[in-house]
């Protein structure tokens, strides 16, 4: 891994066009990583997905939530999906993605108007639901891609598109793999 500087908002910005472009009603798997414990990451090329865990051996149950009033997980952000596009371009290199805190990287349009909460993924032997909480960056997110790539991904515009990804449930256990498709169901 190379020295990375931060991207500007103007280079950002000249990433939109192909964010855009990503496919519509299914996409590939790029990578999976189970948070292990609190700065520590792990690349898997199979994860699996419970209904009560999330993604098994993920640190999301046992670290909790500061959006429940208990400080115990959230049930509806058991798993945070980012559009592969928009970290390719915010982490420059894909050793780096990982960073991002995200269990999945997918290459698919993530935004409001494609993916609304309640729709459901196809992703392996496993099925996901889009929920409504918003995900949004934090001070690790500047920390790690800067200050610029927390205000392209929070924008009005990186809102609507969820630049910075979409949060999700299990709603059918099983396995994942990279270079799965994730297809919208209704089932």
């Amino acid at each position: 891994m190379t020295d990375v500087r931060h991207l500007t908002m103007e280079e950002l910005e000249a990433g939109l066009d192909m964010i855009r472009q990503s496919p519509k009603d299914e996409g590939v798997l790029d990578l999976i990583v189970r948070r292990v414990a609190i700065n520590q990451r792990e690349i898997l090329e199979e994860g699996e997905l419970h209904l009560a865990e999330g993604l098994v051996g993920d640190n999301w149950k046992t670290r909790g939530s500061s959006s429940t009033p208990d400080g115990s997980a959230h049930p509806d952000m058991q798993l945070n999906i980012m559009n592969s596009r928009v970290i390719a371009l915010v982490a420059q290199e894909k050793e780096r993605w990982h960073l991002a805190g995200d269990q999945l990287f997918l290459n698919m349009d993530l935004s409001a108007e494609n993916l609304p909460a309640g729709t459901k993924l196809a992703l392996g032997s496993a099925v996901v639901e889009i929920t409504p909480q918003p995900h949004t960056g934090c001070k690790k997110f500047v920390e790690r891609f800067g200050l610029d790539a927390m205000k392209f991904v929070n924008s009005p515009l990186g809102k609507e598109l969820h630049l910075r990804g979409v949060n999700a449930k299990v709603v059918q256990p099983g396995t994942i793999r990279v270079g799965d498709v994730a297809t919208k169901t209704s089932g």
